[in-house]
């Protein structure tokens, strides 16, 4: 690829914005970031958006702060999609292999991903945003990951369907347009952030990623190399600054500088004497609130966040009993004693994920908050023209032969007609 080519990644979440712009200098090096822009995400909502109007305005201010900073204009963004709309369901193809001495060609793979989406009935207010194999089974033989060029009859292939709800994606791509910016492809969240965070050895052993942001927590499973489960969660850090502004009666504002500055998960290591003067943080407040007593409020909806999070680990069989263990990301996972309390609460090694490393730029990223608009990144260069666009290391758009993207680019063509 030439010199000078550029991928924006906008992490549109429940709390703030994130626009990230990074420049390509070559493929064998990585990634140079030369643009961020952050802004509160007014008009956000969970996850979705109930207001277009401010959501365009939020974003068109990040993209100007990273636009000024790069240099650059910020042209085909690679948009995060989040909320708990975000559905994760398994389906099943099949197909006769269509050569007379029964090889599997590439036509045979492009008919089988058809078939995977025509058997599935999706609402008409949903739309699928990935698809993604998992294996192959050609006859008898089961978890083939490449079955070009290997004889059958019967070809089948699992596949994962990622959905999200149409209004909201319709409504991110006209908040969008009237930012003045293109959308070229949509990511769910937990997997963007898998993408900057998870190592292929962490894959492998199986892994559960779990990404605490404003309003909703996602969590994402990989195992044997595989996307396993993914799930978004309706609650998030916000909540324990909710909390916080209820426990002290005091403002929003207070109670999310009191959290950054004071906040802990584990009150038991906080002396009764401890305090905190609000007058600090607000001339307005003059009353001093037990430091231990906000640690405590922290520690209840902290674990009750994890107790969702075991929950749907206990549902797919994995509660306990990941290798890789989980790894933490997002604002909230750099609250102090989170690893801890993560360790105890889910029983499984726990540590704290920082986007992999790049060039630039890098301390402007180099933080949990960032791993979505990372991951967005790399996705975006690893799909770039001069790569296959349907084979990511986190497999994001499958694990199709190089070979086959002459066939299927046609189907993605047939597929964007009912994306926004």
């Amino acid at each position: 690829m030439s010199r000078g080519h550029y991928f924006v990644g906008l992490d549109i979440g429940s709390a703030e914005i994130r626009a990230v712009i990074a420049q390509e200098i070559s493929s064998e090096e990585p990634l140079r970031i030369i643009g961020v822009g952050i802004t509160p995400s007014f008009g956000m909502r969970r996850g979705v958006v109930a207001d277009m109007d401010s959501v365009a305005k939020a974003c068109n201010n990040a993209l100007e702060q990273a636009e000024r900073m790069a240099g650059h204009p910020a042209e085909s963004l690679v948009v995060s999609v989040g909320g708990t709309e975000i559905l994760c369901q398994d389906a099943l193809g099949v197909v006769a292999v269509g050569r007379a001495d029964g090889e599997v060609v590439e036509d045979d793979i492009a008919r089988v991903l058809e078939e995977v989406q025509a058997r599935l009935t999706m609402p008409l207010n949903r739309e699928i945003i990935h698809v993604i194999p998992k294996d192959f089974r050609l006859d008898d033989q089961k978890n083939i990951k490449n079955p070009v060029g290997m004889r059958g009859v019967r070809l089948e292939m699992n596949a994962i369907i990622i959905s999200g709800s149409t209004s909201h994606l319709k409504s991110i791509s006209h908040s969008l347009e009237q930012a003045g910016a293109t959308v070229e492809s949509f990511v769910v969240e937990p997997l963007a952030s898998a993408e900057a965070v998870l190592s292929d050895k962490q894959k492998e052993l199986g892994t559960v990623l779990i990404n605490i942001g404003g309003s909703t927590t996602s969590l994402v499973v990989f195992e044997d190399g595989d996307l396993f489960h993914l799930a978004v969660l309706p609650v998030g850090s916000g909540h324990i600054t909710n909390d916080i502004a209820i426990g002290l009666r005091t403002t929003i504002e207070v109670a999310e500088a009191v959290k950054l500055q004071f906040g802990s998960t584990l009150p038991e290591e906080i002396s009764k004497k401890d305090e905190i003067d609000l007058s600090v943080f607000d001339s307005q407040e003059d009353v001093f609130v037990s430091r231990r007593h906000v640690a405590e409020i922290i520690e209840a909806r902290f674990e009750e966040i994890l107790s969702f999070v075991n929950g749907e680990l206990k549902n797919i069989g994995r509660e306990g009993l990941l290798p890789g263990g989980a790894v933490l990301s997002g604002g909230g996972a750099l609250l102090p004693g989170a690893v801890e309390l993560a360790k105890k609460l889910l029983r499984l090694p726990v540590q704290i994920g920082y986007p992999k490393p790049l060039g630039g730029i890098l301390d402007q990223v180099d933080t949990p908050q960032f791993t979505t608009a990372v991951g967005l990144l790399l996705l975006a260069q690893t799909n770039s023209s001069h790569k296959n666009p349907f084979s990511t290391p986190s497999k994001i758009m499958g694990i199709i032969p190089e070979s086959v993207y002459t066939v299927i680019k046609k189907i993605k063509r047939w597929l964007k007609q009912f994306l926004p």
